[in-house]
C-alpha cells in the first residue's frame, strides 16, 4: 500500500501562503466579534425600546456572528484534523 502525504514543499512560498491565511483568520475573527458586539448592543437597546422587529433581526445577527466566529476559530484545527487523517490514508 503507497502512503498518500500532502506534499508542502510543492508550493515555492508555502510560508508565506501561511502567514496571509494566518492574517485572513485573524481579520475574520475581529470582524466577527465585533458585528458580535454590534448586534448585542442593537438587540438590547431595541428590546427596552419596544421595537421587536429589529430586536429580532439584531438576535440574528448574533447568532450569525458567533457561528462566523466560532467556524473561524474552528478552520484551523480542522484543517489539521483532515491533514492529519489524509496522511495516515
Amino acid at each position: 500500500m503507497t502512503a498518500v502525504a500532502p506534499n508542502f514543499g510543492a508550493v515555492t512560498a508555502s510560508g508565506e501562503l501561511a502567514r496571509v491565511i494566518g492574517a485572513l483568520l485573524t481579520i475574520t475573527l475581529v470582524i466577527a466579534v465585533g458585528a458580535l458586539v454590534v448586534c448585542a448592543v442593537t438587540w438590547a437597546l431595541t428590546a427596552s425600546t419596544g421595537h421587536w422587529h429589529t430586536a429580532m433581526r439584531a438576535r440574528t445577527g448574533v447568532w450569525v456572528a458567533l457561528g462566523a466566529a466560532a467556524l473561524a476559530g474552528a478552520a484551523l484545527a480542522c484543517t489539521n484534523y483532515f491533514l492529519g487523517v489524509g496522511a495516515n490514508l
